[in-house]
């Protein structure tokens, strides 16, 4: 490989000559070889688009030149649109504040400005990544700034339009469902009839619940820290600044993103994100839910609970023919387990706000856009590729009748005691409530069948 020499505030360097980034950069991938996790694509676009906005802020407030100005819009409008990620190398396990990271972005869209303006890679003239690219900001608020703006990213345009596409295919499911009359169960064991369009009306609530939480995230994750540079204290940053470049991130976005009131605790905390990532823990939960129950009741297709038939999407076995396996719902569940677990690291992350910075910001960044981005995936592939294929079997309408737990309506007529006599007796016997309720109460045939009736006990009388 071919070398150029660069100079930073450390000394001299060799960096790749064919490399877009710079020293700063160069010297992070040297101290930093952790392991192949890097940040992806919206999160580059999330810094780009802060770059640009504050090149077009600071030639409105005349802190640089239009020549300047403009050739760094074009190079963080290119990074942006995706065409220099492999330029964006820094381990996620890096300086905490991710300055290493900004310093990336710095020194690529200073690069990429020269390159296009003719002049030579590395030079640093006439854009230069600090002085010019890095005008009025510090990595500590532009970091922070990028992951909300990432975040939100993730949550409006992915996270939410999947959980509504999931939570439509439950509801069809549900009505779709709703005839069917089957055995319910608490505690893993028997209980009075309900429909199957009531299970999965309750997995739909719980998708509305968590498009709710998603939202509120997405509330929370608005507030930007841009305007506190280093401290919080905006030491800089000249006056206007942050606002100017936030409302112009808000009408590229259609985000309605708001300066934070408190740049002290939006800087030496990532509260914001904690909070974020237990919403969407929740989420991860609710699925989890979800995707167990499927899996129990395709179960079988013999010789397990097999109330719903999944669809056929992949041989199941290597070694046993014919088998198929939910594997779709096993797919959604291990994306809950890594969502749950990702949550903690970010728990752990957000106790390290020391004094006036925190200090684990790029791990935090990482997890939670990766909890966005797996539970957006998992949710629409979930919705095609299980929810909307499910059909129901004859085998929950067939245990109702032979069921214990109809005997709950036995109990306003005869009293709880006599009720649990009978369903005693039935159980030891094998004979049906109905059987032995004809045997062992005053009441008709008759009125046996209205009370036992499986359709009035999925609702109130």
């Amino acid at each position: 490989m071919n070398y150029r020499e660069e100079k930073d505030s450390m000394g001299q360097l060799n960096v790749p000559e064919n490399a877009l980034y710079g020293a700063t950069t160069q010297r992070a991938l040297l101290n930093f070889p952790i392991s192949d996790l890097k940040f992806g694509r919206t999160f580059i676009k999330a810094i780009a688009e802060i770059k640009l906005c504050a090149a077009l802020t600071n030639l409105e407030l005349g802190e640089i030149d239009k020549k300047i100005a403009d050739a760094i819009i074009e190079a963080a409008q290119q990074v942006s649109d995706g065409d220099y990620d492999e330029e964006f190398v820094v381990d996620i396990f890096q300086t905490g504040s991710g300055t290493s990271t900004n310093m990336n972005a710095n020194e690529v869209i200073s690069n990429v400005a020269i390159k296009n303006l003719g002049g030579k890679i590395g030079s640093r003239d006439p854009v230069h990544p600090n002085d010019h690219v890095n005008k009025g900001q510090s990595s500590n608020d532009v970091i922070p700034t990028a992951i909300h703006i990432a975040a939100c990213l993730g949550i409006s345009n992915s996270l939410i339009p999947s959980l509504k596409i999931l939570k439509n295919s439950l509801n069809k499911k549900s009505e779709e469902f709703w005839s069917v009359i089957k055995t319910g169960r608490t505690h893993l064991q028997d209980a009075t009839p309900i429909r199957l369009g009531q299970e999965f009306l309750g997995y739909a609530g719980q998708i509305e619940e968590s498009i709710r939480r998603a939202e509120s995230a997405l509330s929370e994750l608005s507030v930007l820290a841009l305007g506190g540079t280093a401290v919080g204290t905006g030491i800089g940053m000249k006056k206007g600044f942050s606002e100017k470049v936030i409302n112009k991130l808000s009408e590229k976005f259609k985000i309605k993103f708001s300066e934070s009131n408190n740049h002290f605790h939006s800087q030496s905390t990532i509260d914001s994100i904690v909070a974020g990532s237990g919403n969407l823990k929740s989420i991860a939960v609710s699925l989890m839910k979800i995707g167990n129950d499927i899996r129990w009741l395709g179960s079988g297709p013999r010789a397990g609970i097999g109330e719903i038939s999944l669809p056929e999407v992949q041989p199941g076995s290597s070694i046993m023919p014919g088998k198929v396996n939910p594997v779709i719902a096993e797919s959604l569940t291990m994306v809950c387990a890594q969502v749950i677990g990702n949550d903690q690291t970010i728990n752990i992350a957000g106790q390290s706000g020391n004094f006036e910075l925190n200090v684990m910001m790029p791990v935090a960044a990482y997890n939670i856009l990766q909890s966005i981005g797996l539970l957006s995936t998992s949710s629409n592939n979930f919705a095609i590729q299980c929810i909307d294929g499910l059909k129901s079997t004859k085998k929950g309408p067939e245990t109702v009748q032979n069921g214990l737990a109809i005997c709950t309506a036995l109990a306003p007529k005869i009293g709880y005691d006599n009720a649990a006599k009978i369903a005693h007796i039935a159980s030891d016997s094998g004979e049906t409530i109905l059987e032995v309720a004809k045997k062992e109460t005053s009441l008709t045939e008759e009125e046996l069948i209205a009370i036992l009736n499986a359709e009035n006990m999925t609702e109130p009388s």
